[in-house]
């Protein structure tokens, strides 16, 4: 999936004494930057103030006012220190702009035959100056990897890149819409949460009774148009293999009622009951709806799990790929660092090459295989791993979450349904820290290595309580 591009501001700190070439070529070198990356920037024309740079206070006015009038676009700011720089104006910039979005401070480095009074720089200091007022101020920023870094050096372009992940989660996350379809299943109190430290989070759920949404679909035949425009897109989707025609139809009926519910409400994810309601009363599983919503980066999760869901869209951000939400579910033999992921299954569909409309042998036991059509078969092969999960603490009143990365193996796994063999350091002392943190038996995959990113996003600008396993 491409990513989307996104607006920073730049700041361009600068001191009086020293060259003022140094503030023109690193707008140059930020300005051509960007451009390769398809950044969109926000910054003083050359003209506005001295070279473009901020100093005085007059400068973070006038800097500030850009920011403020595009507010609403500027997803992070950079503060580019060519020299020692003047922190109070990038502090000052920063305060009166009152963005509230990530930053992330650079500084060049000096060139050991350049000390002299015409080169010198001594950005190693003026950093340190920087950080410390922004830090009184109370303003939320992250650093570069090296102290001092040529914006061109692979260390700060993965930063950079890192910086971009931050920004999308913390804006994405800041009025997220989440819908919930039905009640949680009975004997699932693990997926229970709190709406009202969602909302307090700026997360806000809108919730639909499984009824509503069953008997829109009732109303509809096979020969609607519209049922038959989701047919064939679920022809289109996946294998059929041997699911009936009349299964395949009431997945398109219920595909049409959940896209309009998606989108008169204006959602960014989903999260919907399944067991056994849906099969009960309606005679197929949801999965490869939810499959497709999440192929086309429309988190959905089953169970009613909101905070699962929500989890799934703050790693789609952070990757722009698709998550899946999984069961931490079997051991692999005695190899302590590994598990089987498992659910039976509505994984997007790049997890699954093999993907294959099927049913549901364990619920079929239950409520009877033929009304279980819908559930999706396939193998996950060996990819990246970033793994995670965020929860409401309820008996705390916070926000809390784990993340980490590992891979996911092509070792050999015979059974059913969506499954993965996942291979994550001291994996035991993970499953202590889940156990004994009461968090759920779901978790959130994704094809990447953005743990980093999450764990940024999470604990630094949304003030959330992270473990971040490392092994």
């Amino acid at each position: 999936m491409k990513k989307q591009n996104l607006t920073l501001g730049v700041i361009i700190g600068n001191r009086d004494f020293f060259p003022d070439k140094l503030v023109s070529e690193a707008r140059a070198d930020i300005l051509k930057l960007f451009r390769e990356k398809g950044i969109n920037v926000i910054i003083l024309e050359e003209t506005d103030t001295k070279l473009g740079g901020v100093e005085t206070y007059t400068d973070a006015r006038k800097c500030a006012d850009l920011f403020k009038k595009h507010k609403d676009d500027i997803a992070g700011v950079l503060v580019v220190l060519p020299n020692f720089g003047d922190e109070r104006g990038v502090a000052d910039t920063l305060h009166l702009a009152d963005l509230k979005v990530p930053v992330l401070i650079q500084g060049y480095p000096d060139e050991l035959n350049k000390l002299n009074v015409a080169n010198r720089r001594d950005s190693w200091c003026g950093k340190i100056s920087v950080c410390n007022n922004l830090y009184q101020y109370g303003i939320k920023y992250s650093i570069t990897t090296k102290h001092v870094v040529h914006p061109t050096d692979p260390s700060f372009l993965a930063d950079l890149e890192q910086f971009l992940g931050v920004c999308r989660v913390v804006k994405g996350l800041k009025n997220v819409r989440i819908g919930a379809i039905g009640a949680r299943p009975t004997a699932f109190n693990t997926v229970r949460y709190s709406e009202k430290i969602l909302q307090k989070n700026g997360i806000s759920v809108v919730t639909c009774d499984l009824s509503e949404i069953l008997g829109k679909a009732n109303k509809l035949g096979p020969g609607d148009q519209r049922v038959k425009e989701h047919l064939e897109k679920i022809h289109n989707y996946a294998s059929t293999g041997k699911t009936p025609s009349e299964s395949l139809i009431q997945m398109a009926k219920l595909d049409v009622v959940l896209n309009d519910f998606m989108t008169e409400n204006q959602l960014d994810a989903n999260a919907i009951q399944c067991w056994t309601s849906l099969q009960q009363n309606f005679g197929c599983n949801v999965c490869t709806s939810s499959s497709m919503f999440s192929e086309g980066m429309i988190p959905s999760a089953c169970e009613v799990d909101v905070t699962g869901t929500l989890s799934m869209y703050a790693m789609q951000l952070a990757s722009g790929s698709p998550s899946a939400l999984v069961d931490w579910n079997n051991n692999y033999a005695d190899d302590d660092e590994k598990c089987v992921l498992f659910h039976c299954g509505n994984w997007a569909k790049s997890f699954l090459p093999d993907i294959e409309i099927s049913n549901a042998p364990i619920l079929g036991t239950t409520v009877g295989v033929e009304n279980t059509y819908g559930a999706l078969d396939g193998r996950t092969p060996a990819s990246p791993l970033t793994f995670g999960r965020i929860s409401t603490d309820d008996t705390r009143g916070i926000m809390k979450a784990y993340v980490g990365d590992g891979v996911l193996t092509d070792d050999e796994l015979k059974t059913f349904g969506n499954r993965a063999v996942a291979k994550i350091p001291d994996l035991q002392g993970l499953m202590k820290h889940i156990c004994k943190n009461g968090f759920e038996h779901h978790v959130v995959m994704n094809a990447s290595h953005t743990s980093a990113v999450l764990q940024e996003a999470f604990e630094n600008y949304l003030g959330w309580e992270v473990y971040h396993h490392q092994g």
